[in-house]
């Protein structure tokens, strides 16, 4: 056992009925008299990792995130909030969203201005501190394009979600020049509390720019899909299409579905990148999904709203306790370009022991090969997490 294990079983054996209910009810927020509300919001998360198959993997532990922000609210009329992640040094959701039924006196929907999420790829869009698996699924790692700086339109109905959002020069870490164009639509023919039916298409396009440095040296737009095995506390990447510059466009395209009945989910997405290359170079695609299923051993369901999952709230003093299994695959080999491929198996187990607390550990068996050269590691690892 590694010697920071221990700390992760310490946590919870100290948790009892009474504590846990004691620790539910945390005075992060502040009312105003006018209605407004004012909150502090935090996201931190102590992962270790053992590795074994693959000698480039190398057994680490320490944090993974160390997320801190403020939010702040008038019910019905807007809403903003300013987040940055501490442990890798990046700006992450800063905007304000207004409701157009309060200044049009009907709803048009929700309009977002700021550094937001580009929804094409559904669990790259769920909060980093509601995910069943301690990370993302390889075919999200590589194709989502995470956040960019632009407006973003969100009408919701009873049996349908719309997005449409655009985006342009670079983003808050100041990477990532040009723009982007996304959309999405969302069927839920049912969406009540335990029972839920999602099926959403996402697309959107990206055209990526030339930038400078500071010394005045060019670099073509580019393009570049990778994935980790399973775990984030590693720089190693199995599969790696390289730098595919020079780029004219990227499209992105996905297809995704949620099923929630009572403690039972599944949740699957399938996911391509189409680039189409400048300089002669043949255009490139990668694709890849994955199919996830979770089983609330305590009887709870996953909360779902506006599109997307939450973290259950633990029905009982003891927590909420669930199991689940992903299996995902990529391809990131196409042409001359030799990316790899690869496929995982993902078991794990969570304890959401309040609604600010939550343990996790995952079993990762991954398949890669690029090169000719095949590998096949594993790797168990544990996550400690307090949110609020």
């Amino acid at each position: 056992m590694r010697p920071t294990l221990p700390l992760l079983l310490a946590l919870s054996a100290c948790t009892s009925s009474a504590f846990a209910r004691d620790f539910d009810d945390w005075p992060t927020t502040y009312t105003f008299a006018d209605g407004t509300t004012l909150s502090a919001t935090g996201n931190f998360a102590w992962d270790t990792v053992d590795f074994s198959g693959d000698p480039r993997l190398v057994d680490d532990d320490g944090m993974r995130r160390r997320e801190f922000g403020a939010t702040a609210k008038k019910a019905g009329v807007w809403d903003a909030m300013v987040y940055f992640d501490f442990e890798s040094k990046a700006w992450l959701d800063v905007f304000v969203r207004f409701e157009s039924k309060a200044f049009l006196g009907r709803d048009l929907g929700k309009l977002r201005v700021g550094y937001i999420k580009v929804p094409v790829g559904l669990e790259g869009v769920t909060s980093s501190r509601a995910g069943t698996f301690m990370e993302l699924a390889a075919p999200i790692q590589a194709i989502y394009q995470g956040r960019r700086t632009g407006v973003e339109w969100t009408y919701e109905q009873p049996a349908a979600l719309f997005q449409l959002g655009g985006y342009a020069g670079q983003d808050l870490q100041g990477d990532n020049h040009g723009q982007t164009l996304a959309g999405r639509a969302v069927w839920t023919p049912r969406k009540a509390a335990g029972d839920v039916l999602h099926l959403g298409l996402a697309a959107s396009r990206e055209n990526p720019e030339a930038w400078t440095d500071g010394r005045g040296d060019r670099f073509d737009p580019t393009a570049r899909l990778r994935a980790r095995p399973g775990a984030g506390l590693t720089p190693v990447r199995l599969v790696d299409s390289g730098d595919l510059a020079p780029v004219d466009h990227i499209r992105r395209t996905g297809l995704e579905g949620i099923w929630i009945r009572g403690p039972v989910s599944l949740q699957g997405e399938l996911l391509r990148a189409d680039i189409a290359r400048d300089g002669g170079l043949p255009d490139y695609s990668a694709d890849g999904g994955y199919l996830a299923g979770s089983w609330l051993l305590t009887g709870e369901s996953r909360p779902y709203s506006a599109g997307n999952v939450a973290n259950p709230k633990p029905a009982n003093g003891y927590g909420a306790v669930e199991l689940a299994a992903r299996y995902s695959t990529l391809d990131l080999d196409d042409g001359l370009v030799g990316g790899g491929r690869q496929h995982d198996w993902t078991f794990g187990a969570n304890w959401y022991l309040t609604s600010h607390f939550k343990l996790q550990a995952n079993y990762v068996r991954a398949n890669a090969t690029r090169g000719g050269v095949t590998t096949s590691p594993e790797a168990v690892e544990f996550r400690a997490q307090v949110q609020f």
